[in-house]
């Protein structure tokens, strides 16, 4: 007991002095306060009638000082000492007080160095200032010491005159008030020149692009004033053929440009036949059936920007001033040095969402021991989460990223309105969202060329399914761009049923998308065997030839026809062939219905398809081994990832953990093909009802112009997947129609029977295998079939 009380007693002997210097420090700068209060209010009421300590004591006149007597002498002498300066003398000593009060409550101790430090500068700031004044009435008369900056400022300015000149003089007592500010007050002049400079450049920027714009402006005026005086012509009935005039414009100004010429698309939509064959056909000698009616062309141009919200403008620099930023700088190096790290932050980025800090780690500091600190780093800043970029290309620096405290919305309609979206050529171009820096981020699907999407509920992964379906929709008609969607949960792409651009309606049997996989699969060997005819290597070079054939007069006709389909005498013409985009909102869910057939599948799909102009984009919620296969990985290089639950999802998406730092909400990981490294994206935020109102738009345009045969599935006793990969054989309703057709004109062959009932290529190529099969019609030999069974005779 007898110890207990003694450490009790030293405990409190030792807190009772620091508590008693607190308060007397307290009351003394109190005391400080007033006085210099008094002096204060004593120099603004000084007068020169009142009675001084140089001149006559006058007891009997009225003293107009405030301060009275005291206040009067005290006032008489400040300006006599140090002039008009006077007054940073009460000001400077209650400034270097409050510092040094201020220190001692955060640290318990003063700092010495300091303290002396802004001393000095406070007597090199009276020096200079009182010296500057002064040096005037040093040059008008030498013998004058009631000079503005009084007898100090005198004497110090007639020996520096004597000494330096003027303009050595005026120099060096300039010099000295700067450093003294410097020293004083801590403030930065190179930093107040970088934010003049910047300032300046911003509005000389301004000026230089509203100039641009003015002059842009008038030179369109006066090209509208002369086309409207110059007589139009309109065109007679023969010369209303191509829209050639129209499509010459944009090429010889892209050319101008020196940017690449784009692919000309025609002037109206095609008409595509239910077979996807893009084939004008020829008409026939007699008809067999009844002819199916052409969709009506699609009405107009693509949607305007106006169908989206605008974006509001937020607080630069993320929702930091410069100040902040400063502050937040040193506490990250303060906190990493709580840690046993010593960094310098050399640069901070702020964004719309986050900042990143670029840290100069100190030699023999390992990154890995940064990135295991990530949550200790997230506490002690009182952020949600923190990342770190390990590797920064270009730069020796680390990365470290803190969300902001207000994070601003990017909204989708801003993307687009970039330049960089609107200049795109390729009808695949995707508009993501922005970068950390607030610039729009925009890729190529063609370029992928598939996609391989994660993210959990709520990461804002649908969000930005839709914002790459509206950036096709906004860049591209049904004639370049046509899609396939599977939507499992049967309520993200339900909105858009009935558009165009579908070549059938949105999928939500699991069956059905095996189908519709199944005739990506074919519809990509045909075209690779049109491709291969017409000695092209990709969609896009054999879109240019048939364009280029077709306004020559020459169109070309299609190389797989043959004589012996009975059905058309003539072949039919070539036509330019869409891109195709199979969007499968949620990969999971299809894998876990029908497993293994998808996934070959989509090896397939990936392995080939590019070349094709067919492209996939796969999303899912659960980014696990077992729907993100090995297989499917190694065909899908480019990858984009939302917030995951976990690092081994993000491992399993991105080979790289990160992405369960992520803040949600359309914060992203985009991992580009080619790149070990993966870019944070801040998603493009679209809402339901502009989603909606695009689907609206596109669908009062024109009709979709389904193909029946892309989701017929297989019976599932026979039907499936066989053990090499090719698609097993079943009953098909038109199968004896087929037969009976084959018989009558003895010619057995693909195209045939597909012309002949209007069917797709798959569909009819499974008929005529099976005939082969069944014994009807003989094996492939030579590019003939033989019929095998002689027709029955009528009664």
């Amino acid at each position: 007991m007898t110890k207990r009380d003694a450490s009790t007693k030293s405990k409190n002997n030792k807190t009772r002095p620091a508590f008693l210097i607190k308060r007397i420090s307290e009351g003394s700068f109190i005391l400080l306060l007033t006085g210099v209060l008094f002096v204060i209010l004593s120099l603004c009421t000084y007068h020169v009638s009142d009675p001084s300590w140089i001149g006559k004591k006058q007891s009997q006149v009225e003293i107009a000082n405030a301060g009275g007597h005291v206040g009067a002498y005290i006032a008489n002498a400040l300006y006599f000492a140090f002039g008009y300066c006077c007054f940073f003398l009460p000001i400077g000593i209650i400034f270097i007080a409050w510092l040094a009060l201020k220190e001692y409550r955060t640290s318990q101790h003063i700092n010495k160095l300091v303290l002396s430090l802004r001393i000095s500068g406070f007597l090199l700031t009276i020096i200079g200032s009182c010296g500057l004044l002064s040096l005037e009435s040093v040059i008008a008369n030498l013998n004058n010491i009631h000079s503005a900056g009084g007898v100090l400022g005198y004497w110090i300015a007639k020996g520096f005159y004597y000494a330096l000149n003027l303009q050595g003089a005026s120099l060096l007592l300039l010099a000295f008030l700067l450093v003294g500010v410097t020293w004083l007050t801590g403030f930065s002049w190179l930093k107040l020149s970088e934010l003049i400079g910047f300032y300046t450049m911003l509005a000389c920027r301004w000026t230089v692009n509203n100039l641009k714009a003015a002059g842009l402006f008038i030179k369109t005026q006066a090209r509208q004033l002369t086309t409207r005086n110059k007589p139009t012509l309109q065109p007679t009935r023969q010369d209303r053929r191509p829209n050639l005039a129209l499509r010459r414009e944009p090429e010889k100004k892209e050319k101008i440009d020196n940017k690449p010429i784009p692919i000309l698309m025609p002037a109206e939509p095609v008409v595509i036949n239910t077979a996807f064959n893009t084939m004008v056909e020829a008409a026939p000698s007699k008809p067999v059936a009844k002819e199916k009616k052409a969709k009506p062309p699609v009405a107009g141009g693509l949607p305007s920007l106006s169908l989206l919200d605008k974006g509001q403008a937020g607080r630069p620099l993320g929702g930091y001033t410069h100040q902040e930023l400063e502050t937040l700088s040193r506490e990250v190096e303060q906190h990493l040095l709580d840690f046993g790290i010593q960094a310098d932050v050399v640069a901070v980025h702020p964004g719309p969402v986050i900042t990143r800090f670029e840290l100069q780690l100190a030699a023999g500091i390992k990154v890995s021991k940064l990135t295991a600190l990530a949550k200790d780093l997230a506490r002690s800043l009182s952020v949600i989460s923190v990342r770190v970029v390990e590797v920064i290309p270009g730069k020796t620096v680390v990365g470290l990223e803190l969300p902001n405290q207000q994070r601003e919305i990017v909204r989708l309609s801003s993307v687009f309105s970039a330049d960089v979206y609107q200049h795109a050529m390729s009808p695949l171009t995707l508009a993501l969202g922005v970068d950390i820096a607030g610039h729009p981020m925009v890729v190529d699907l063609a370029k992928m060329p598939h996609l391989l999407v994660a993210g959990t509920t709520g990461s804002g992964k649908s969000v930005g399914i839709n914002a790459m379906i509206l950036s096709l929709l906004f860049k591209a008609g049904p004639d370049q761009v046509r899609l396939i969607m599977i939507d499992p949960k049967m309520l993200e792409l339900s909105v858009y049923d009935g558009i165009p651009h579908l070549l059938t309606p949105v999928v939500t049997d699991m069956k059905e998308a095996a189908s519709a996989l199944r005739w990506c699969v074919a519809e990509m060997e045909r075209r690779y065997r049109l491709m291969a005819a017409l000695g092209v290597r990709n969609l896009t070079g054999f879109n240019i030839k048939v364009n280029e054939a077709a306004e020559k007069g020459e169109p070309l006709t299609d190389p797989l026809w043959k004589a012996s389909d009975g059905v058309d005498s003539n072949p039919p013409l070539l036509q330019q062939l869409p891109y195709i985009v199979v969007i499968v909102d949620e990969l999971a869910d299809m894998m876990m219905v029908v497993g293994k057939k998808v996934e070959q599948l989509i090896a397939r799909i990936a392995q080939k398809a590019r070349a094709a102009g067919i492209h996939l984009i796969l999303a899912t919620q659960r980014p696990s081994v077992d729907v993100l296969t090995g297989l499917i990985k190694s065909n899908i290089p480019t990858r984009m990832s939302f917030q995951v639950s976990s690092k081994i999802d993000s491992r399993t998406i991105l080979d790289q953990q990160g992405a369960e730092q992520l803040l949600g909400h359309g914060d992203m990981l985009y991992l580009a093909p080619g790149t070990g490294a993966p870019l944070r994206v801040h998603g493009a935020f679209v809402d339901d009802k502009e989603v909606h109102r695009i689907a609206d738009d596109w669908r009062g345009r024109g009709e979709p112009d389904y193909i029946e045969e892309i989701t017929q599935t297989l019976d599932s006793s026979e039907g499936g997947m066989s053990e090499d990969g090719q698609d097993t054989e079943d009953a098909d309703p038109l199968y004896d129609q087929a037969v009976e057709f084959i018989i009558q004109t003895r010619k057995a062959s693909i195209s045939s029977v597909q012309r002949r009932f209007k069917i797709g290529y798959n569909r009819a190529a499974r008929l005529v295998e099976e005939m082969e099969r069944t014994g009807i019609v003989g094996p492939l030999d030579g590019g003939y079939r033989d019929v095998l069974v002689s027709a029955v005779p009528e009664e």
